[in-house]
């Protein structure tokens, strides 16, 4: 992980991407005893389902076909699909080659099990990746020294509203905890569901942005990583003070938040039937492009002055199977993805709300990017998400919690008492 005393500024320094460096263990592999076919093209499988974000990639893959015709195929898997059949991806015979995902303590969990290729010696040779941020660099490092990741482009979390809305209402950003519940009941007032949620159906994880930012805020960026590295409990003292302060403002949220997807609470934003909605940039790619220059965020609220300023800004990217059978093939791809052209021609397809990791990439410049970036810079550290600074197998712990809470807040002991079990099992296997 990052030291907690290394500044933002220094953390940035001249290569303009971000990431917690997460403490990596367990080892990697290049050779497997099943291997994919060392014939046909090289298979892309992408979690990246929103229509915009899609087509993006399928802009990326077309663009990369006229230098190196007819090696790639794209499989676009809607996102909550593709990361429940994850695991049976990386285990099955035959293999899909490259995936995107996320690094640090998500890939890990798969590195350790010997299912990710080695991309040591991509790293050596590509001009662009030895240019990358020490920061990358170590988030896409295990702790056996082998490279397991390509990064491409992170993005931020925070409380998006849409300006006109705003503007209507006679309503203004908050930047206090009692500013932002003032806020809520101005909403409220106006006959507005304050906070959209988009919990329910198949993206009960949104929930768990609402716990990183209490507890970050409260507790601290050290505490929240120590927590989801199983070095505190759920049931302490300092976690239940995060729930005490969550209960200040759910009155405030959409009734309908455990019950919508993100993309349906992303409809309800656009509309105005809610007001604001804490959710990462990723939520354009399923908005209209035409209403992208209405949509504005704030940072959310401080509750502790004494606390550092922590953001969420989560690294996306690409890993490769162990099982490959075109492994130099993969490295061609993998390097073409961190490259400033590929990152540009995906950032031009997309709602243009990431920002690139290679260094020498130019970002959409739009008014809310340029604001994102220096949401980010004035951070004294990053974090990425739940599951990413913990893994992919305690996320589902949190989404049980967290709507039981939401939908039973008198009952948080014993919610609290049964995360702490269930979280436990995960740690200790």
């Amino acid at each position: 992980m990052l030291n907690p005393h290394t500044s933002r500024r220094r953390f940035l320094a001249g290569l303009g991407a971000t990431g917690t460096a997460a403490l990596l263990s367990g080892c990697v592999t290049s050779t497997s005893s099943s291997k994919s076919s060392s014939s046909g093209a090289v298979s892309l499988q992408s979690n990246l389902s929103a229509p915009q974000a899609k087509a993006a990639m399928e802009d990326l893959i077309a663009a990369y076909g006229k230098k190196d015709a007819g090696r790639v195929t794209l499989n676009t898997v809607a996102a909550e699909t593709f990361r429940t059949q994850l695991p049976t991806y990386l285990t099955s015979a035959n293999p899909p080659d490259v995936y995107t995902w996320y690094p640090g303590s998500v890939a890990d969990a798969y590195a350790k099990k010997n299912l990710l290729l080695d991309l040591d010696d991509l790293w050596a040779s590509s001009s662009d990746l030895k240019r990358y941020s020490k920061a990358l660099n170590s988030l896409c490092t295990s702790s056996s020294g082998k490279k397991v990741f390509v990064p491409s482009t992170y993005y931020w979390w925070g409380m998006f509203y849409r300006k006109s809305n705003f503007a209507k209402w006679g309503v203004s950003e908050p930047k206090t905890w009692d500013e932002f519940l003032d806020l809520c009941d101005k909403l409220k007032s106006k006959g507005v569901a304050p906070i959209g949620l988009g919990a329910g159906g198949n993206t009960p994880w949104v929930a768990s942005a609402w716990f990183d930012y209490l507890n970050i805020r409260i507790n601290g960026a050290q505490y929240h990583r120590e927590l989801l590295a199983g070095r505190h409990r759920f049931d302490d003292p300092e976690v239940r003070k995060v729930f005490d302060r969550w209960q200040e403002v759910l009155p405030y949220f959409d009734p309908n938040g455990t019950a919508i997807a993100f993309q349906d609470a992303t409809t309800a934003l656009l509309s105005g039937r809610t007001g604001m909605m804490l959710i990462g940039t990723f939520f354009a790619d399923a908005a209209p492009k035409d209403a992208l220059d209405d949509i504005d965020f704030f940072r959310f609220p401080v509750i502790d002055s004494k606390v550092p300023l922590v953001e969420e800004a989560p690294v996306d990217g690409y890993f490769a199977s162990a099982r490959t059978g075109r492994a130099e093939r993969v490295a061609d791809l993998m390097g073409y993805l961190a490259t400033a052209g590929a990152q540009e021609i995906y950032i031009k397809g997309s709602s243009g709300t990431v920002l690139p990791c290679n260094p020498d990439a130019k970002d959409s410049g739009t008014p809310l990017v340029k604001k994102g970036r220096k949401h980010i810079e004035e951070a004294a550290e990053i974090t990425q998400f739940f599951n990413r600074d913990s893994s992919d197998a305690l996320q589902p712990t949190a989404d049980t919690a967290l709507t039981k809470f939401i939908a039973r807040p008198k009952s948080i002991g014993s919610i609290l008492t049964d995360w702490q079990r269930d979280a436990q099992k995960i740690w200790g296997a």
